[in-house]
């Protein structure tokens, strides 16, 4: 399939090794990684991890497994900043479908990459952007 961009609920499960993440979202992402493809993870992932960390919904460790994969250049997950181009993607993402302000900003930045993205948020499929799950 070739690069993928990852939700924050698909990067954590898989880090972890989750049941919660399908067979096929697994899959896609370690043929993107064999492939040498990069595996795209919107800044927002990280802001909110930390986010969850702190209100105690996510384990610490959860928040070091996503800095160590993302400062790994060999791991293949790139960290893709939000800016100019990724808040006018922003425009293209429907507020009324997606009312989450993170879950439009990952959907936005895959739709600026022209790229899939991996997740399995019922909402974020039911906007106008290519979804896997």
């Amino acid at each position: 399939m070739g690069s993928l961009v990852v939700d924050t609920h698909t990067i954590i499960w898989y880090l972890e090794g989750s049941s919660n993440i399908s067979t096929n979202a697994t899959s896609l992402i370690d043929e993107a990684y064999t492939a040498g493809e990069p595996i795209y993870v919107a800044s927002i992932t990280l802001v909110e991890v930390l986010y969850l960390v702190e209100k105690s919904k996510l384990p610490s460790v959860a928040l070091e497994r996503l800095k160590s994969i993302l400062a790994d250049s060999d791991s293949g997950f790139v960290i893709v900043p939000l800016d100019f181009d990724v808040a006018r993607a922003m425009t293209e993402i429907p507020r009324d479908i997606v009312p989450d302000m993170p879950d439009r900003i990952i959907a936005a930045t895959a739709r600026h990459l022209g790229l899939p993205l991996v997740t399995c948020d019922t909402k974020i499929q039911a906007a106008d952007i290519e979804t896997v799950w």
